[in-house]
């Protein structure tokens, strides 16, 4: 017959458990008071000077957008614009086109882009130009407006902006 050891009846990891998840639950209300106090916004009135004394606080300003040039905006008939088709839609390039034209653009252009799956039209620039830009983007109704990029300046025929047709 085999010896019978009478098991105890509270065993000790069942303590360590309890005091590890105690410990675990107080930091974790830690984190979240300092990720309350780091992620709330800033007290409507709150000035800097109403802090603790001898406390310094620092207050950073939202990054600004880079500022726009300050020269005059050219006329309409200063500026030279490349259309290019980028929707696979035939003639939809030299209609546009058109459309400028007689608004008063000068048109370098028109022609099929290198690929046809644009989804957007786009109005890109070159340095320098923005603000003639975001106003053909007005004139053409398109709300993309962005610095030319892939497109190099022998492509670009003199133009400063280049209009992208998408399928919008």
């Amino acid at each position: 017959m085999q010896h019978v050891e009478p098991v105890p009846q509270s065993f000790p990891w069942r303590r360590a458990t309890l005091v590890v998840g105690a410990i675990a639950a107080v930091e974790l209300l830690v984190l979240l008071g300092i990720a309350i106090v780091r992620l709330a916004p800033a007290r409507a009135g709150a000035h800097p000077a109403a802090a603790a004394p001898g406390v310094t606080v620092e207050r950073h300003a939202a990054p600004k957008a880079p500022p726009v040039p300050t020269h005059p905006l050219r006329a309409r008939s200063a500026v030279h614009v490349l259309v290019l088709n980028g929707n696979g839609e035939q003639g939809a390039a030299s209609d546009e086109a058109s459309r400028l034209q007689v608004s008063g653009y000068r048109i370098s252009g028109a022609r099929n882009a290198a690929r046809h799956d644009y989804a957007r039209s786009m109005v890109l620039y070159v340095p320098g130009w923005v603000k003639e830009a975001r106003r053909l983007g007005r004139d053409a109704g398109i709300r993309v407006v962005a610095p030319v990029d892939g497109l190099r300046p022998s492509m670009l025929k003199g133009s400063q902006l280049v209009v992208v047709l998408g399928t919008d």
